[in-house]
């Protein structure tokens, strides 16, 4: 597997979040010691960071294809039925992405003259977690729909 397939821009940058994340949370215990005062804006950082990690991680699962799915009814099914499946699957899933692309952009430009409470920025860069995500989702779905339809193999695009 080559480094490209096995590591991604999705998966790096959740990994990064999380390293992130721990020290920020490492930052929220000590600083509930005796050791020295914790600056406020820890948590919620904490909170942005991970709301961000997770929604990275979404569109990792998605690049991987490592979704859940209950996958008894198309592996009963002929390899073109089932291909069929996954395409009308895959185009359903498409219009639902693109609609959550277009409410995440209008949260963002409704949010952005909002200012967090302790960061130092708009509550839009919160926001915007989702809509990046969104995008990145609705990049890899485009993919897998586009090499089902022409005509990858429906059991190694959906495994």
């Amino acid at each position: 597997m080559s480094f490209l397939r096995r590591y991604s821009l999705e998966g790096c940058v959740a990994s990064i979040l999380f390293i992130v994340l721990f020290g920020v949370l490492l930052i929220q215990i000590f600083g509930r010691t005796p050791l020295f005062t914790g600056p406020v804006w820890t948590e919620e950082a904490a909170r942005w960071l991970w709301v961000w990690m997770a929604f990275i991680g979404i569109a990792e699962v998605e690049r991987q294809n490592g979704q859940l799915r209950m996958g008894f009814i198309a592996d009963a099914l002929p390899l073109s039925w089932r291909r069929l499946l996954f395409i009308l699957i895959d185009v359903v899933y498409l219009a639902i992405v693109a609609h959550l692309v277009w409410i995440s952009y209008k949260t963002v430009l409704r949010t952005w003259n909002n200012e967090a409470v302790t960061l130092p920025m708009s509550d839009a860069v919160l926001y915007a977690s989702g809509l990046v995500a969104s995008v990145l989702i609705l990049h890899r779905i485009a993919r897998r729909l586009a090499m089902l339809v022409r005509g990858g193999d429906a059991g190694e695009v959906h495994q």
